[in-house]
């Protein structure tokens, strides 16, 4: 019998280079890889299983990202924030995320509060476990929802994409960070629910704000 946990991505069937981009934004994201780290594609190759085309193609990606950095003859490399850098991020997905929570507030429906309600839910159950890899998707969906309360476009395309660039920035870096991170968005909902839109706003912009503020206090460590 064979032990699938030993299988090669190229073994996969999916679309290759999306699946080698998702497993190294991945390990960036859990530390396998650090700010300044290389990232060489004949190690990445070997190690993931597959030719260098796709590691080639998943490095643009997450270069477009903002999570690597493509040097000419030095190659691709995990990206490192400057402080500017990481402030003038932050400043502009706080203001995507109060709008984003104050549309939400004024557009609420039933069942995307419902749908919020059990995504919270879940999160509480996954903190009592320290299930970090759930309470990650549970973060996107919790995001992605009140994107769809919104129902403004522009803005669900224009803050996912920001989402993208701002990964390394917003990454948890601890348990009691992910635990805050799971009060502040019952507050957030809890002022949509209420139709409170300036609340909801100010809730969701201090939440950004928070979670950079736990980014710097971990690079001065």
């Amino acid at each position: 019998m064979m032990n699938t946990s030993v299988i090669k991505l190229g073994q996969k069937h999916a679309p290759l280079f999306t699946v080698v981009r998702d497993r190294i934004r991945e390990d960036i994201l859990n530390g396998v890889y650090r700010p300044g780290d290389r990232l060489i594609e004949g190690k990445l190759s070997e190690d993931l299983g597959v030719s260098r085309i796709p590691i080639r193609e998943a490095l643009r990606e997450l270069s477009a990202e903002g999570i690597v950095t493509i040097e000419p003859r030095r190659g691709a490399s995990v990206a490192v924030l400057s402080d500017h850098q990481a402030k003038n991020l932050a400043e502009v997905r706080a203001a995507l995320e109060g709008l984003n929570a104050r549309l939400a507030a004024m557009r609420r429906d039933e069942a995307t509060i419902d749908a919020l309600k059990d995504i919270l839910q879940r999160g509480q159950d996954a903190l009592a476990k320290e299930d970090l890899a759930e309470l990650k998707q549970l973060n996107t969906l919790f995001h992605e929802h009140l994107g769809t309360m919104a129902q403004n476009h522009v803005l669900t395309e224009l803050t996912n994409s920001f989402r993208d660039r701002t990964t390394l920035l917003f990454a948890p870096s601890n348990i009691q960070r992910v635990r805050n991170n799971w009060e502040e968005h019952a507050q957030i909902l809890n002022a949509v629910i209420a139709g409170n839109a300036e609340l909801a706003n100010l809730l969701a912009t201090q939440h950004v704000h928070n979670a950079a503020a736990a980014y710097f206090e971990t690079k001065e460590k």
